[in-house]
């Protein structure tokens, strides 16, 4: 049975750091697309990043909107994939959800995504 269970929320200053996890369960990373999305009061979801790895050959996205402060990693040893995030802003506030894919092929597109975490909230706040 696939599960996938996200951690490390919290609440944090503006401009201080998270590192949210997302442990799958039922299946191995390899050859798999993981993204976190998030969805904040009042918005749909978004997509954040995505990561596929495939033995040596392995790609990530990144919305505009967290480039350069944002970064997705995955430790295969663990079947876990992480999302460091840094200099978060106020606007970053939301509910983070990772989601699992079989294949390179999703984008953002939530429907491409057949398996979901309940989601671990952030909030940055002064």
């Amino acid at each position: 049975q696939v599960q996938l269970v996200e951690s490390g929320g919290g609440s944090v200053q503006p401009g201080g750091s998270l590192r949210l996890s997302c442990a799958a369960s039922g299946f191995t990373l390899n050859a798999w697309t993981i993204a976190w999305f998030r969805q904040a009061p009042g918005k749909e979801r978004e997509g954040v990043s995505r990561s596929y790895a495939r033995g040596p050959f392995d790609r990530t996205y990144y919305a505009d909107s967290v480039k350069g402060r944002f970064t997705i990693s995955r430790d295969n040893a663990k079947n876990t994939v992480y999302l460091q995030m840094n200099e978060l802003k106020p606007e970053d506030t939301a509910v983070y959800y990772c989601a699992a894919a079989l294949g390179l092929g999703p984008d953002f597109t939530r429907t491409s995504y057949a398996y979901w975490g309940r989601g671990t909230t952030v909030t940055v706040s002064s």
